[in-house]
């Protein structure tokens, strides 16, 4: 600010902001702290899919309900979704995934995978946070499908109307 500011009658010298000093900018986070087995959690939701994942260091391995990805995950779409956190943390090689997902469909599962992962890995290493957030990997899907209306056959779809 400039000295005609801060002598303004109208500016309290009191609540006015200082500049912030470069340790307050500086946010550091913790990593989360292993359970027993040395995993990490992360939780995703979607639809009505719950995955449950775990992260540890390892050689890249990376299982949905104890089966591999391309088992489970017919579509290529639904593959690239759930690998794609890691490519963007470059962690495709260097950690174990452990996927525990269930409700919904393949969709709706990928989804919540996608969101577990990044979740897990950004518990795992603060840093990835800004990273794995321009890829949109932490955001939360919350559409949801619209509920029936009572008179109609659907939740928007209307009998035919006669006018006469």
């Amino acid at each position: 600010m400039t000295d005609t500011q801060n002598d303004s009658p109208l500016i309290d010298p009191n609540i006015v902001a200082e500049a912030p000093t470069e340790a307050a900018t500086a946010v550091t986070a913790k990593p989360a702290t292993p359970d027993k087995g040395g995993f990490i959690w992360g939780t995703g939701r979607r639809k009505s899919s719950v995955a449950r994942v775990r992260v540890k260091p390892g050689t890249g391995k990376l299982m949905i309900n104890n089966r591999q990805v391309h088992e489970y995950f017919s579509q290529d779409k639904d593959r690239n979704a759930v690998m794609a956190p890691l490519k963007a943390a470059d962690m495709t090689s260097s950690m174990d995934v452990f996927v525990n997902v269930g409700g919904g469909g393949t969709t709706g599962q990928s989804g919540a995978t996608v969101l577990g992962i990044a979740r897990a890995l950004k518990n795992y290493d603060p840093n990835l946070q800004n990273v794995l957030r321009d890829g949109g990997y932490l955001t939360r899907d919350s559409r949801m499908v619209e509920r029936k209306k009572p008179g109609k056959p659907g939740a928007r779809k209307s009998f035919q109307f006669s006018k006469r």
